[in-house]
C-alpha cells in the first residue's frame, strides 16, 4: 500500500503537504498550517527568523536555498520557537530544532525486491525498540527471532517523545523517529535487515492523541483539537478538519513508503471521534501503492467494530481472547476482567468459534454500555490473539508477566492454543524465553508533570484490593525513575533451564504452525466450539484445503469429557498433559485430562 519506488524521486514527497520538502537539489519548501496566528517566521540554524508567506486556509509557506542537515524552527508572533509538527528528525528532544533530511530516495535498500508476506503467514513479535537497545541493536536480534519462527516484528511507537524513556504513546512529533533510538537511516536498516531474513515489520502508530509535553499545536493551530469532546488523554483530535485528516493520512503513507514498513497497527481507534476517517484511510493508502507489495492494517478497537475487518483492515487485536484466557490462567476478576468472571470456558469457546466475545452485549466494566458487533462471519485470521502485550503486562501495577502469575502447566496449554489455533498469534518480547523481568510503565517527565504522572499512576490502582492502602500503592514503581526502565529490559536468551524449556516449546509449536497450519489458513472458517468443563473447551475449524482442525484444551485441574470421533484418517499434531508430552494422547478418546491440549487434523468432519 505505498507508492511505487519510481514515484519517490528527487521531487521528494510529491503528495505531501506537511513538513520540509526538498523540491530540487539545494532547495527546500517549508510549510506550516497555523490558522490561529496572523504571522509565522522561519528560523534557520539560529539566524533571525524570516517571515513566511501567508497562504489560503491558514497555511504559511517559504521556499529557500537550504542544505540537508539545516536546523530549523517556526517562530510565532509571541516569539515562541517551535519544531515542525511534521519534522522528519529532531536535533535532540521534542523541544529542539527540526532537521532538514535527505531526499527519501537516497537510502540504498539492500532488499528492494521484498514485497511482504501474506497475512495468514503472520506470527507477530511485539518489540519496544528502547528496551532492545535502539535501532542497531534491535537489528542484531532479528536472526534469532527468525530462527525461532517469528515472521513479523511489530515495533511499539517510535516517533519522538519527551525525555529519554517512554513507551512511545506520549509522542508529539508523529513523523520523527526518536533520536534516542538512532537515525532515520538506522531505522531503515532495521527494516531492511528484517526483509533480508524474510520477516515483515509492522509499526504501532498513535492517531488518537498527543503526549502531555512538547505539543505546541494548540498555540498556533487550535482547530487541530475539539473543544467539545475529550479523551482519557485530553482534548480529542478534530478529524473533521481536512488538514488534520491529511496530516495523519500522510503520516501513514510516510511510514509505509519511505521506511518500507509492511503494515501499521492503529492504536485505540475507538478514541478517534470521526470514524469515517478510518473508513477512508485504507482507500487513500491503496490508491498510492505499488500493488505488488503486501501491506496490512491492524486495529486496536474497544468497540469491536467487526464491519471494518472486511473493509480494508486485515485484523484487530482480540482483547476478548486475551482477557478470558487471563481470567482462566490467573483467576483475576478485578478491573476489566470482571466481564469474564462468569463461565469463562463458555466465553473462550465463543472467542474461538466466533472471534469476539462481546458482540453487542452490555459490559459490566463499561457500566452496562453495550460493546461490539457480530463477528462470526469473519475468518479466524481477522483476529490477533495474544497472551501478553505491552498493555496487558505494563498496565499491571507491578508489571508481572504470566510466568509469575499462572500455573506453568496451564500456561503451556495456553501457549499451545495461541500458536496452533487459526487466529494470528502475537508474542510480547521476552515471553519466548520465559522472561521473569517485569514490564513496567516508564516515562522521563520532569518537575510537576513527573509528580502528576507518578501520583496518577498510583491512583489508578486505588480501587484494587492489593493497593487500597496508600502504603501499598507506594510500592508501585515511579515511572520516571531510570531503574523502572532498566528493570524492564528482558533477557535476549534463556537465563536458566526454565527459559530453555520455554524457548524450545515456542520453537516446536511455531514449526508445527508453519508446516501444518499456516499454509491451510486461506479460506479457513470456524465450525464451532463448546465448553466441556469449567476450564475446558473443544473447538473445530474447516481449513482452506477442506481438512478439519480440532483442538481439545483443558486449562484447569479437573478432567472433562470431550466428543469422541472416528480415529480413522486422523493425525495428531500436538499433545501435552501436565506440562510434558502426552504419549498416549491418541488412545485416550473422550477425555480431556487436567492441564492438557491435543491438536488434530482430520480429513473428514467430526460428528
Amino acid at each position: 500500500m505505498t507508492r511505487p519506488d519510481s514515484a519517490v524521486s528527487s521531487a521528494s514527497r510529491p503528495d505531501a503537504v506537511f513538513g520540509a520538502q526538498v523540491v530540487r537539489p539545494g532547495v527546500v519548501l517549508f510549510r506550516l498550517w497555523a490558522p490561529s496566528v496572523d504571522a509565522v517566521g522561519l528560523e534557520l540554524d539560529g539566524a533571525p527568523p524570516r517571515p513566511m508567506e501567508p497562504q489560503a486556509d491558514g497555511w504559511y509557506a517559504l521556499e529557500l536555498p537550504c542544505a540537508v542537515g539545516t536546523r530549523y524552527r517556526y517562530v510565532l508572533p509571541d516569539g515562541l520557537a517551535v519544531p515542525d509538527p511534521a519534522s522528519r528528525a529532531q536535533d535532540g528532544d521534542v523541544h529542539g530544532a527540526s532537521i532538514v533530511t535527505d531526499d527519501p530516495s537516497t537510502y540504498a535498500w539492500q532488499h528492494p525486491e521484498w514485497r511482504g508476506r501474506p497475512w495468514h503467514e503472520t506470527v507477530l513479535y511485539e518489540m519496544h525498540v528502547g528496551l532492545a537497545g535502539g535501532f542497531v541493536a534491535a537489528a542484531r536480534r532479528l536472526p534469532a527471532l527468525a530462527a525461532l519462527g517469528i515472521t513479523a516484528i511489530e515495533l511499539m511507537p517510535l516517533n519522538d517523545f519527551p525525555g529519554r524513556r517512554n513507551w512511545g504513546y506520549d509522542g508529539v512529533l508523529p513523523y520523527a523517529p526518536d533520536a534516542r533510538y538512532g537515525t532515520p537511516d538506522e531505522l531503515k536498516a532495521l527494516v531492511d535487515t528484517a526483509h533480508g531474513l524474510g520477516m515483515a515489520v509492522m509499526l504501532d502508530v498513535v492517531y488518537n492523541h498527543f503526549g502531555p509535553d512538547g505539543n505546541f499545536l494548540p498555540r498556533y493551530a487550535a482547530p487541530f483539537f475539539r473543544d467539545d469532546v475529550s479523551t482519557p488523554w485530553g482534548a480529542a483530535i478534530d478529524f473533521r478538519q481536512p488538514p488534520v485528516r491529511r496530516f495523519f493520512a500522510e503520516n501513514a503513507l510516510y511510514w509505509l513508503s519511505e521506511f518500507r514498513f509492511d503494515g501499521l497497527r492503529l492504536d485505540a481507534v475507538h478514541a478517534i471521534t470521526s470514524p469515517d476517517w478510518l473508513d477512508e484511510l485504507p482507500a487513500y493508502l491503496y490508491s498510492r501503492v505499488d500493488r505488488s507489495r503486501l501491506i496490512h492494517l491492524v486495529l486496536e478497537n474497544e468497540l469491536n467494530a467487526a464491519h471494518r475487518l472486511s473493509e480494508g483492515y486485515s485484523a484487530q487485536w482480540n482483547d476478548d481472547g486475551h482477557n478470558v484466557l487471563h481470567r482462566l490462567l490467573t483467576g483475576e476478576t478485578e478491573g476489566y476482567y470482571e466481564d469474564y468472571r462468569e463461565q469463562p470456558a463458555r466465553l473462550l469457546a465463543t472467542c474461538l468459534g466466533e472471534g469476539f466475545v462481546y458482540q453487542g452485549q452490555p459490559s459490566l466494566h463499561k457500566k452496562g454500555k453495550s460493546r461490539g458487533e457480530p463477528s462470526a462471519h469473519l475468518p479466524p485470521t481477522a483476529f490477533v490473539l495474544f497472551l501478553q502485550n505491552h498493555d496487558q503486562v505494563g498496565n499491571r501495577a507491578l508489571g508481572e508477566r504470566l510466568v509469575r502469575l499462572a500455573d506453568a502447566r496451564a500456561l503451556r496449554v495456553a501457549v499451545g492454543l495461541q500458536l496452533l489455533c487459526p487466529q494470528i498469534p502475537l508474542l510480547f518480547m521476552g515471553e519466548e524465553v520465559g522472561a521473569r523481568t517485569p514490564f513496567l510503565f516508564f516515562t522521563d517527565h520532569r518537575d510537576e508533570l513527573a509528580d502528576a504522572v507518578r501520583e496518577g499512576r498510583r491512583g489508578e490502582f486505588a480501587h484494587f484490593a492489593a493497593f487500597s492502602d496508600p502504603e501499598q500503592r507506594a510500592r508501585i514503581p515511579d515511572p520516571n525513575a531510570a531503574s523502572t526502565f532498566e528493570s524492564s529490559v528482558p533477557p535476549q536468551a534463556p537465563v536458566d533451564a526454565d527459559g530453555v524449556a520455554w524457548q524450545a516449546l515456542y520453537k516446536q509449536l511455531l514449526q508445527v504452525r508453519a508446516q501444518e497450519i499456516s499454509p491451510r489458513l486461506p479460506g479457513a472458517r470456524a465450525l464451532g466450539a463448546q465448553a466441556v468443563g469449567e476450564a475446558a473447551v473443544t473447538a473445530r475449524w474447516r481449513l482452506g484445503d477442506g481438512v478439519v482442525l480440532r483442538m481439545d484444551i483443558n486449562l484447569g485441574a479437573e478432567g472433562a469429557e470431550v466428543p469422541s470421533f472416528d480415529p480413522a484418517r486422523v493425525r495428531l499434531l500436538w499433545a501435552e498433559r501436565g506440562g510434558a508430552p502426552w504419549v498416549q494422547a491418541s488412545h485416550d478418546q473422550g477425555v480431556s485430562p487436567p492441564f492438557s491440549i491435543r491438536v488434530w487434523l482430520m480429513e473428514e468432519a467430526t460428528s
